[in-house]
């Protein structure tokens, strides 16, 4: 059954809606057993220029298709996907490595995307008023932005994608995507799924490849990409900004992130480690939203660690699809080695290792859930992205140190907070240096809410009222009075 339904999902190129070889295959790894999954069509940078040739060719027709049946298309795009919602699922933890439960809320999380901005499509205003000089009126009306590229990452292979394609096609733009190298059949099936939903030839590419460098400087140099989007690493981040700066390009940017988990002495402690449950170990830890560093207050906080051993001993390691399985591997040995380093870089500054701490080895990308306590304020897992199912834990006495602490990172992604007391709830969202915060909440994606960072973790907002503005320009009418 699963070599079926693996056999069903497009293995070539994506290009004008209907598949197209490569000069070039590579493969795509099951990471709990490190066997090959299948092979896919690898796209070089002629390919990349005929998927843009296939977006400009149709971008005027799709941004004059009118709204609702954008929307409509996108709505049967939602159905699609939530109708094949299991094997979507199945898929993704072949491919990307986490427990099928776990896929089949992502499915559920990026299907929604594409109802949101179904609804959005019809919203996309304007305004008009008199000159407040007067002998005028000013007109002010929104435009598509053009072709887009969009680059995804491999640790939400669909829900990082349809964030993306979502909001553009609702607002009148083709799209060019390039998914993780990592992680390419899920998208390449969303875009056999949103063809057969009714999308026009050409407004979706889906383009996998080995080497993405010369891929994306082919559509960034080609000067018809309008609009890049990437979700990533903060390093390529910067280095795709540089290139997008030549041809001044439209750019979202959600990059790395370092979130702190707040503990205050008059939490709700139960409520807490659910919270830190939710909020460290979602996706295995591989989430840039992940509790990357916890700061318990010292009153409580070996009450809290105690707790926290106690749930985070309940996990599971096991391949995906494995029913008993609650946590699954690593993406890949890189990522392995990356949690390994960065525990031992801890543990040799003076932390102690609670739980867990040693790859179980063999094959596949295992590494167990893991808490170190004590951990020294020079230790890298404090100050660099875990991106694994570890949690560090430090204290802390005072408001003012908790608030220092969380802040005390180039990163602005997300931040939690637990505190029984509204007012300082309040201040401390307020104070903390972050795009996001959840208070007294360890989940905090919503496609209905803007999503984004500040500092190091990028700009732009995806999702929510503001996520369609990003592929949107403002044009002004000068009327006479």
């Amino acid at each position: 059954m699963m070599q079926r339904l693996l056999a069903s999902v497009p293995t070539g190129l994506w290009i004008g809606g209907e598949q197209r070889e490569g000069s070039a295959r590579f493969e795509v790894v099951d990471p709990s057993s490190g066997e090959v999954l299948t092979t896919v069509a690898d796209a070089s940078a002629a390919d990349g220029v005929a998927a843009l040739d296939a977006a400009a060719a149709v971008q005027a027709d799709w941004a004059a298709t009118p709204p609702r049946e954008r929307g409509e298309i996108l709505r049967a795009v939602f159905e699609a996907i939530t109708a094949r919602a299991d094997d979507i699922a199945t898929v993704m933890t072949l491919e990307m490595g986490k427990v099928f439960t776990e896929s089949q809320r992502e499915v559920a999380y990026g299907a929604e995307f594409f109802r949101w901005f179904a609804e959005e499509a019809v919203r996309i205003g304007g305004r008009y008023a008199p000159s407040p000089a007067g002998g005028g009126r000013i007109v002010v009306t929104k435009a598509p932005v053009g072709p887009c590229l969009a680059i995804t990452p491999w640790n939400f292979p669909l829900a990082m994608g349809t964030r993306k394609i979502g909001p553009a096609l609702a607002a009148g733009n083709t799209i060019v995507v390039k998914p993780a190298q990592e992680t390419p059949l899920t998208m390449l099936l969303l875009a056999q799924l949103m063809d057969e939903a009714g999308l026009p030839k050409g407004v979706l590419s889906v383009l996998p490849t080995s080497d993405p460098g010369a891929l994306t400087t082919a559509l960034l140099d080609d000067g018809r990409i309008r609009k890049l989007t990437f979700t990533g690493s903060t390093g390529v981040g910067r280095a795709l900004a540089k290139q997008a700066s030549d041809q001044l390009l439209r750019l979202s940017l959600e990059l790395g992130g370092n979130a702190p988990f707040v503990v205050f002495d008059d939490a709700d402690l139960d409520a807490a480690v659910d919270g830190a449950i939710q909020a460290k170990m979602r996706n295995g830890g591989e989430a840039c939203t992940a509790a990357n560093r916890f700061h318990v207050a010292n009153a409580v906080r070996a009450e809290f660690t105690d707790k926290l051993v106690k749930r985070m001993r309940e996990f599971t390691l096991g391949r995906g699809l494995d029913p008993a399985a609650t946590l699954g591997p690593l993406v890949s040995a890189k990522q392995l080695a990356i949690v390994q380093d960065l525990v031992a870089d801890a543990v040799s500054r003076g932390a102690t290792v609670a739980l867990g701490g040693d790859a179980p080895g063999g094959p596949g990308h295992f590494y167990p859930a893991t808490v170190l306590t004590d951990v020294p304020a020079d230790a890298r897992i404090l100050r660099e992205e875990v991106f694994g199912p570890v949690a560090p834990i430090a204290g802390f006495d005072t408001e003012d140190e908790a608030v220092a602490a969380a802040n005390a990172t180039e990163y602005g992604l997300a931040a939690y907070i637990y505190t029984r007391s509204l007012d300082r709830a309040l201040r401390v969202a307020e104070t903390v240096e972050s795009g996001m915060v959840g208070v007294n909440r360890g989940v905090i994606s919503d496609p209905a809410a803007p999503f984004g960072g500040v500092k190091q973790s990028g700009f732009g907002r995806e999702g929510g009222f503001e996520g369609i503005e990003e592929y949107l320009e403002t044009k002004y009418i000068a009327l006479p009075g």
